[in-house]
């Protein structure tokens, strides 16, 4: 094919909505699939070749045009200097912190600091010594850990080690001791999995090759045993579909493996999906040093069960069987029969969101999608406490150390920073943890959260949160960015960001709890999933008309926000309703639903979106696809699309193929603009560059909705 001239510029002026703007040329080319009687057009099929010299000089050229006009907004560069400068306030962060054997193992990151470091304690109270510094670990190259697996004796940690954002990258092992790396090397891997009891092997993930931009690398992958000291080629294939026909796994189902501290005597097995439900298996944890596991089948998709925690012989699991907002009930590990399971903790008003145990407890989260709680179940004599918190929000919930009743409670808002209290949970005491580092921030000190219910197009009362300054003036003056996500039960559930501060600017923040997500439980999920997901659009821009009709923006002020599985929640938003918003950005989105299980992100997710090989999935995949709806002549909001080129799930060529059709089919002058990341995947954790990320994506967005310290000059 012939390489179209690249363009890089465009001429504008004051006024964004008449701004005149010269693109790269997206070509169409004659693509079409035909599913059950129907053809459907895909022009521009060719953007899928990543590795394509057209399709690379497309994104490289859409990437150098955004560039040039995110740099030139004025407040951009404010955004990225006010959240650094927040950021230095706090005095370190901890995540992931684990103990073993006594030593606490955690991920610190200091103020200022893009990327965190793995530390450890010789007891909670010990001193911090530093284990690993991934920013030594290849010159030249931003590391980040994305896996830290200490052994059980903690004598050893399992890093999983990713660059750019990829998530794929090497795993290896650092001998706490000496804390240096062992020869030990095995690459593109998700990462470690789990410790064997005797702290000399572990599992981990592996597949036939290290091309994460391509759909099979995604697929019939296996989760492995490596001993310490042995050649990676030596190691005992676990669980995969071709080492365990009789297991029944298919070519997308992720096989894991894993030994629960709370329960050493097994060894478990999950085939993972983007299906809530879970199917897993079994074996005992002597099984696993030669021959592979004798894999017993622990509970099928069918048992619809969402999440389970273990303790002793004995598992225990969050069902929706009966129960919309979720019950806990309880089985053995031996003879497992969930037809008969006891339960545990019945359905309530809240919906239960987490489990997990810790020495004599079994610790359950629930939320009415805003306030979470806490409540102990014993072990022993099976009462049931509720555990009082000292302050109220959101709710997060681990046990680093299973052989104690020591536990960690994170709790959140919109408009303070999240404070982590040791809950001991023999004695329900709660205090701030020696990790804590919530801190005044008095430039959140103005705004105020309203949680309120919107009525959707159907009647369904629809969440919706809405953060902004006190006493902001109700008359729709106001730019507002209006978020949304609706995928997989997953809720949006309040947290503080140092991103908000945009709020500080006379700006409204809102967040719809859309049908799909699981603020409501699982039927609040089921409605948006399928054939049933035009819902999660009718309910964001049932959301964003309220915002409107009470004066907390207008359609040309509002934006709105889109990412991930988002992307299907964006592209639908504004192809249903154009003259809702005055700019969206589709961030690293789902955009071309038809095409999902074709891509990186695919096979998997065909269990939540749907399949085109089956009649009415392929037709609700048609609904819940925005590239398919976009039509010539239509006056669309300004759009940037947001694309991570080293992402493993969501390919740029999803939103770059919603840019191109947007760019030669709208009639608004507004801009429709692709930006590239290509030092960044789906998310990463650097700081610098997340910042810069989302300041280009906010400045857009004000930019366009007329936001006075965001405009153009000639």
């Amino acid at each position: 094919m012939k390489l179209f001239p690249l363009i890089a510029h465009a001429l504008l002026i004051t006024l964004p909505a008449l701004a005149q703007w010269t693109y790269p040329p997206s070509k169409q080319v004659e693509a079409a699939d035909t599913y059950f009687g129907t053809t459907y057009r895909d022009p521009y099929r060719w953007l899928e070749e990543l590795k394509g010299a057209d399709a690379t000089a497309w994104f490289k050229a859409q990437a150098t045009l955004t560039d040039d006009v995110l740099a030139k907004l004025p407040g951009r560069e404010a955004l990225v200097q006010e959240w650094m400068a927040l950021d230095r306030l706090k005095p370190a962060a901890y995540r992931d912190i684990s103990c073993r054997n006594g030593r606490v193992f955690y991920r610190k990151t200091l103020a200022g600091e893009d990327v965190g470091k793995l530390f450890f304690r010789k007891g909670w109270q010990g001193k911090e010594e530093l284990l690993f510094d991934p920013s030594t670990y290849k010159p030249g190259v931003t590391s980040t850990l994305q896996t830290i697996l200490p052994s059980f004796d903690g004598k050893f940690v399992a890093l999983g080690i990713s660059a750019a954002g990829a998530e794929v990258g090497d795993v290896r092992v650092l001998e706490v001791a000496t804390a240096k790396l062992l020869p030990d090397l095995i690459e593109a891997s998700y990462g470690p999995s789990s410790w064997a009891p005797d702290s000399r092997s572990f599992c981990y993930d592996f597949g036939s090759h290290g091309d994460p931009q391509s759909v099979s690398f995604h697929l019939d992958r296996s989760s492995k045993r490596h001993v310490l000291g042995t050649p990676p080629a030596q190691d005992l294939n676990v669980l995969s579909k071709e080492g365990f026909p009789g297991l029944g796994l298919t070519p997308e189902e992720l096989p894991t493996t894993w030994v629960d501290p709370s329960a050493p005597g097994y060894v478990l097995g999950g085939a993972f999906t983007a299906q809530s439900e879970q199917r897993l298996f079994v074996a005992s944890a002597s099984s696993m040093k030669a021959g592979g596991p004798a894999w017993r089948v622990l509970c099928q998709r069918t048992d619809n069960l969402v999440e389970t925690a273990l303790h002793g012989d004995q598992v225990f699991a969050i069902s929706h069987s009966g129960a919309p907002k979720f019950k806990v009930i309880q089985t053995s590990l031996e003879h497992p029969d969930w037809s008969r399971a006891k339960t545990v903790i019945p359905e309530g008003q809240d919906v239960i969101q987490s489990i997990t145990t810790c020495k004599d407890y079994l610790l359950v989260v629930s939320s009415n999608g805003i306030v979470g709680r806490v409540t102990r179940y014993a072990l022993k004599t099976g009462r049931l406490t509720e555990v009082r918190l000292p302050m109220t929000g959101s709710v997060g919930l681990t046990c680093p150390d299973p052989t104690s009743n020591r536990c960690l409670v994170a709790v959140s808002s919109w408009t303070a920073p999240t404070t982590l209290f040791e809950l001991d949970a023999a004695r329900q005491t709660v205090a701030k943890s020696t990790f804590n580092t919530a801190i005044p921030y008095p430039a959140f000190d103005g705004l105020v959260a309203e949680e309120v219910e919107v009525p959707g197009e159907d009647g369904t009362m629809i969440p919706l949160s809405i953060v902004h300054p006190r006493n902001l003036p109700l008359d729709g003056s106001s730019s507002c960015i209006l978020e949304g996500y609706g995928c997989y039960g997953m809720s949006i559930t309040p947290s503080f960001r140092t991103l908000h501060s945009v709020a500080n600017r006379g700006v409204v923040l809102a967040f719809a709890h859309v049908r799909g997500g699981g603020e409501k439980g699982e039927a609040w999920h089921k409605a948006g999933f399928k054939a049933t997901k035009p819902n999660t659009w009718k309910d964001f821009n049932a959301c964003a008309g309220y915002l409107i009709r009470k004066g907390y923006t207008s359609a040309q002020r509002l934006g709105g926000m889109g990412t991930s599985a988002g992307g299907i929640l964006i592209s639908r938003a504004i192809t249903a309703r154009p003259d809702l918003f005055a700019a969206v950005v589709c961030n690293v989105g789902d955009a071309n639903a038809m095409r999902s299980e074709f891509g990186t992100d695919g096979p998997a997710n065909a269990k939540e979106y749907g399949s085109v090989q089956d009649p009415v999935e392929c037709r609700a995949l048609y609904e819940m696809d925005g590239v398919q709806h976009v039509r010539q002549g239509v006056s669309y909001p300004a759009v940037l699309g947001v694309g991570g080129w080293n992402d493993p799930r969501v390919a740029p060529w999803q939103p770059g193929k919603f840019i191109a059709a947007l760019q030669n089919a709208t009639t608004s002058q507004r801009p429709v603009l692709m930006k590239v990341n290509y030092d960044n995947g789906h998310f990463t954790e650097d700081k610098t560059v997340t910042f810069r990320n989302f300041a280009g994506q906010y400045a857009f967005l004000l930019w366009q909705t007329g936001h006075k310290d965001f405009q153009l000059t000639r």
